[in-house]
């Protein structure tokens, strides 16, 4: 029992020695709780003429305090001023290294009188309709022979197509006007002599489609025929050829159909956003896919009134020169139609690439130097010509990031800073009102 009693005590000795000496240690390395306690003296800690916010940790701690004081090691707290990088509400900041690693650029916001803006669009060829004619008769007949027997072939107006028999009222499935007896009179006529007569019938043949070459033949051999050449009455290519030799046609069927396609129609399709920007005049330039690298220039010539419901897109006519021939129907083909936007007083305008949209709010980043972005909400205007038009947020001269602001949005909690800002705004707003 005496040995446990020796050996308790010199336990309890060597416990309090071990503890008197760490309590030695740790006031060799800290200043006396009073000082730990005692604010650091203003003197040594501020700027005359500056303003201080706060103050940080010294070892980069997120603690602050809003008197000068000393952390646990004794060191002093360091005084944030107003207006330092880093430190001005809704200021973001990126390093010197960052921005140079993400490779930001900066443009001037710059006043302009106006911008053109570029529509982009799909559509596809059709023939002008206005250069469409259709081969008909107003007669009955039989086709007797094709002058032009395929589709595709080039005709000039007035070049024989086919020629026709023309059937008469007691001609069996005849339906049509006496053809006939219309002829006769223009004969009894030159045989009298009787110029307002000969007139009288050379019109009613014509008005039931008897072309000149017939009714020139009749004055010649003086008697009726039962024969007829029709003719292309315009120039240009045949779309449809109905007619085959040997064919019977009644009244208004047709025959051929023939289009001029020296100009053709380009039937384009425009989302419904864009159709207001668009104007009858505006210049258009067309790319197909058979003609890599080649573009064709047009008008826009026509802008339809309805929007198709399923597509929600309009229809733009556009009038394109084929001269050479090479746009055909039913190509497909991108364009681009050129409209001047506004024009007038002078507007700010950015890059569009310096618009940041989340599809709420829009914002820019503006450049104050040193690394300093703030990021500023914007109202936007009219875009074209690569720029969007500034209505409210920043003014002509201030710099703004058109390159890597997505990057620095990441790298410095653009949302955090854009809070700051708006809620800024709103204070000073709601003190200067009324």
């Amino acid at each position: 029992m005496q040995i446990v009693r020796i050996r308790g005590a010199f336990i309890a000795v060597v416990l309090v020695a071990v503890g008197a000496g760490i309590g030695y240690w740790l006031r060799s390395w800290g200043p006396p709780p009073q000082d730990r306690m005692r604010p650091a003296s203003p003197a040594s800690a501020t700027e005359p003429g500056r303003q201080i916010l706060y103050y940080k940790n010294p070892m980069g701690l997120p603690d602050t305090s809003p008197v000068p004081t000393k952390d646990s090691m004794g060191m002093d707290y360091i005084p944030v001023y107003a207006n330092e990088a880093g430190n001005e509400p809704g200021i973001v900041t990126v390093s010197p290294q960052r921005i140079q690693m993400l490779g930001v650029k900066t443009a001037p916001v710059t006043a302009r009188a106006s911008l053109a803006r570029t529509v982009q669009a799909t559509g596809t060829i059709q023939p002008d309709e206005s250069r469409l004619a259709s081969v008909t008769t107003k007669f009955d007949g039989v086709v007797e022979k094709l002058f032009v027997a395929t589709t595709g072939a080039h005709v000039t107006a007035g070049q024989p197509l086919a020629r026709v028999w023309i059937q008469t009222p007691d001609t069996q499935m005849a339906t049509g006007p006496d053809v006939i007896t219309r002829e006769i009179d223009l004969v009894i006529a030159l045989q009298d002599k009787n110029q307002t007569e000969i007139a009288q019938a050379e019109n009613v043949l014509r008005q039931y489609g008897i072309p000149e070459s017939a009714i020139e033949e009749i004055r010649t051999t003086g008697r009726a025929t039962r024969f007829a050449t029709i003719t292309a009455p315009r120039s240009g290519v045949v779309l449809e050829k109905p007619a085959i030799e040997g064919m019977h046609f009644a009244t208004g069927d047709p025959l051929f159909k023939i289009a001029d396609l020296s100009t053709v129609w380009l039937m384009a399709d425009v989302q419904e956003q864009d159709m207001g920007a668009l104007h009858v005049g505006d210049t258009a330039t067309a790319s197909l896919v058979a003609y890599q690298g080649r573009s064709f220039a047009g008008k826009v010539d026509f802008i339809y009134p309805t929007i198709q419901a399923n597509t929600r897109a309009g229809q733009v006519r556009i009038v394109l020169p084929n001269q050479d021939g090479l746009l055909r129907e039913s190509m497909y083909a991108n364009v681009a139609i050129n409209t001047p936007a506004a024009s007038g007083q002078k507007m700010a305008v950015v890059p569009d690439s310096a618009i940041l949209n989340n599809g709420a709010s829009q914002v820019v980043l503006v450049d104050h130097g040193q690394g300093r972005f703030e990021p500023r909400a914007v109202k936007l205007g009219i875009q074209g010509d690569g720029y969007t038009q500034i209505l409210s947020g920043v003014k002509p001269g201030e710099q703004v990031v058109v390159g890597a602001n997505f990057l620095i949005d990441a790298e410095s909690n653009l949302q955090a800073a854009l809070q700051a800002f708006s809620a800024g705004s709103s204070a000073s707003q709601g003190a200067g009102g009324p």
